[in-house]
């Protein structure tokens, strides 16, 4: 099976399976399909003969992990179901599939697709077309950062100024690598492509970056002194970063294109800050609920209170208490919350805390026996006991 078959022929529709199909999946698919065009269930069925001859060569591409990683990745790059003229065709020219990896002719009047893609099917290209597939534009690269937040600015939301050092141009050699009034030369090795072609699997052959030249396409015989000749220094930027409310302690935030500057008129990384938000020592969090413990008197969780409590950053509420409010319970102050995405606010969860006097006057403690022997309360622990 030749390596056109494989641009020209999409093996996942043959079977009717999705890309994604796990290699049971195609299995059971293959099954089916041979199952039900075998030629001896068929005899002199040519239509079914073919039928199963196509899922067969599918199948022994997709079953094997290899395979089917250099089947992909051919499919990918082409973008899949290409499609060549054969001698004879109207308007084929007899243009070959070999034809269209070979050199354009010795002048080189025309690239041929070898040299397009660097030499990627073992094509043979010329020097001068060669060149002229250097590195285009190139993304920056993405920045690691983090900023430290207080607990209110994560509910609100706030500005902060951050300070990054990114990987950028030389700006001695403007990114050349070379040491000025020098210029890099071609490297020989990959004639500019950067790339140097190696073969997988005996099927297909795959690209790699030059070692000699690490990528570039370029050779630097006189390094410039403030980079080494890696063409990249470094740039120290400060700038204002907006961290959104309701941010979470540890929450990765990307910014995009706040990152490094890309290379030969790419575009920009993107910055990716790690938020870390200190805690509040009278507040806590739950989504988009704020939390808060409130301690009470026996008295006041006995007989009922009104009490004020604090907000975040907001004026004091009054929480009424109802009579016989057990240890624990968690009442809910609407709209006192964190800020939600559209606008409106979370809700305040107040958690209940009887308070337990540490010394008691001889007087309370009559005044306690009093209430023991009046309340006749049943004793809470029956249960423990299967009472």
């Amino acid at each position: 099976m030749s390596t056109k078959d494989w641009l020209e022929k999409d093996y996942y529709k043959v079977l009717g399976v999705s890309k994604n199909a796990t290699p049971d999946e195609i299995k059971k698919a293959f099954r089916k399909i041979a199952r039900d065009n075998h030629p001896d269930q068929n005899p002199g069925d040519k239509k079914a003969e073919a039928r199963f001859k196509e899922a067969s060569e599918a199948n022994t591409v997709l079953s094997d992990a290899d395979k089917r990683k250099e089947y992909d990745e051919a499919r990918s790059l082409f973008g899949g179901g290409f499609r060549f003229n054969r001698p004879g065709q109207p308007g084929g020219g007899g243009a070959s599939f070999e034809d269209l990896f070979r050199n354009a002719g010795a002048g080189g009047a025309q690239p041929g697709f070898g040299d397009l893609f660097g030499g990627l099917f073992g094509g043979t290209g010329g020097g001068a077309t060669r060149r002229a597939t250097q590195r285009g534009p190139r993304r920056g690269a993405d920045i690691e950062g983090d900023v430290t937040i207080t607990f209110e600015q994560a509910v609100e939301g706030a500005t902060v100024t951050m300070r990054t050092i990114s990987d950028q141009p030389c700006p001695s050699c403007r990114g050349t690598g070379a040491k000025a009034g020098t210029l890099p030369r071609v490297c020989p090795s990959c004639e500019g492509s950067g790339m140097q072609s190696t073969q997988s699997g005996g099927v297909f052959h795959m690209s790699e970056p030059c070692q000699d030249c690490l990528g570039r396409g370029l050779i630097v015989d006189t390094p410039c002194p403030d980079c080494a000749g890696s063409g990249r220094g470094t740039s120290a930027k400060t700038m204002n970063v907006r961290i959104p409310a309701g941010v979470d302690d540890g929450q990765r935030i990307r910014l995009k294109g706040k990152g490094a500057a890309g290379e030969n008129g790419g575009a920009p990384g993107d910055l990716y800050v790690t938020v870390k938000v200190t805690p509040h020592k009278l507040f806590g969090r739950s989504g988009s609920s704020l939390t808060l413990e409130v301690p009470v008197t026996f008295t006041e969780a006995s007989l009922g209170a009104d009490i004020q409590i604090p907000t975040l950053n907001g004026p004091r509420v009054k929480l009424r208490i109802p009579a016989s409010t057990p240890n624990g319970r968690t009442m809910r102050v609407r709209g006192r919350g964190a800020r939600k995405s559209d606008g409106t606010n979370g809700d305040l969860l107040v958690t209940i805390k009887v308070e337990v006097p540490d010394d008691l006057s001889d007087e309370a403690k009559a005044a306690l026996q009093e209430y023991a022997e009046k309340a006749h309360q049943a004793n809470p622990r029956e249960a423990l006991f299967g009472g």
